[in-house]
């Protein structure tokens, strides 16, 4: 398994000053953010490593070889939007810039971009897998069609008032999984596990790596911490922010050796990248830097 990390935590910096902060630190890979130019809708986004509507030949060429003499690879272009907007126009905007980067991924020779399936948080979800089947099937053609891998993280996106009631991503249970693949069944759709979300889920995050190991195709360390004196006190029908935190690996509840173990288990051996979202770490740029170095140093005691 090679250990990366997700570049969105490396707003304001440069396409060669995050590569070089991988390479400084002895990461391997680095999952790239490639959000449109304009202001972002929540943290997180908005982050652009690479512009892909910018992306010419000689970019091509000079984005690989910079990689490559500092001896990263880009595991993934990353662009996570709301692909069931229900507003029309902002789908089909989402949509758009989704297969720009799909195209770049090709053309980079990356072949593979990290995203949500996304959801009409106001709709049942009976209601979003039919929007799935209408959305979804011209995404991953034309994935196939350049041989990208479009893997779905398992995010709700379900943490405050602006995603209430139903979240901004369907794809976020093993049962909801089994109805997706079976509509798009394609070698170019799976998954990008982090186990995180199912924590405050209160769901089992071990098992359905066994299950669906053939669709993992990329896969996150990132962390959540409960906390039951607040879950008592608000319930799991409240924002979940309002009884759980994201944390750096190590400092939540995740048991990280059996989820290493377990992935060992189904062979995978595919790009392994750590996400910060820890508030605690975002005061200053030492303490962004810091946290991506004590992560590393605390995953690397599993992943050899």
């Amino acid at each position: 398994m090679k250990l990366g990390f997700v570049s969105a935590i490396l707003d304001g910096w440069t396409f060669e000053e995050m590569i070089d902060t991988a390479s400084e630190m002895g990461y391997e890979c680095v999952e790239v953010a490639c959000w449109p130019q304009g202001k972002a809708e929540r943290r997180y986004a908005g982050v652009c490593h690479i512009d892909v509507d910018t992306l010419d030949e000689a970019k091509i060429t000079y984005i690989r070889n910079y990689c490559k003499d500092k001896k990263v690879e880009i595991s993934s272009l990353a662009y996570y939007p709301n692909t069931m907007d229900p507003d029309i126009e902002k789908r089909a905007a989402c949509i758009a810039h989704l297969k720009k980067v799909i195209d770049a991924s090709h053309r980079l020779g990356i072949g593979m971009v990290t995203t949500f399936v996304g959801r009409d948080q106001s709709k049942t979800v009976e209601e979003n897998i039919a929007l799935f089947r209408e959305v979804w099937p011209d995404i991953i053609r034309f994935a196939e069609e350049r041989k990208v891998k479009i893997a779905i993280e398992n995010c709700p996106m379900l943490f405050g008032p602006d995603q209430w009631p139903g979240g901004q991503n369907l794809a976020t249970t093993p049962a909801i999984w089994r109805q997706l693949f079976a509509i798009a069944e394609s070698d170019y759709f799976g998954l990008n596990y982090d186990p995180s979300h199912f924590v405050w889920q209160m769901m089992d995050y071990l098992a359905p790596l066994y299950e669906f190991k053939d669709k993992i195709f990329h896969v996150h360390y990132k962390d959540i911490k409960l906390y039951p004196d607040k879950l008592r006190e608000v319930g799991i029908m409240a924002y979940p922010l309002e009884y759980m935190a994201p944390k750096l690996p190590g400092l939540g509840d995740v048991d990280w050796a059996k989820y290493v173990s377990a992935l060992n288990d189904i062979g995978y051996n595919g790009y392994t990248c750590i996400e910060v979202e820890d508030r605690a770490f975002e005061s200053s740029r030492d303490r962004v830097l810091d946290s991506l170095r004590l992560s590393k140093r605390y995953i690397e005691q599993f992943v050899i």
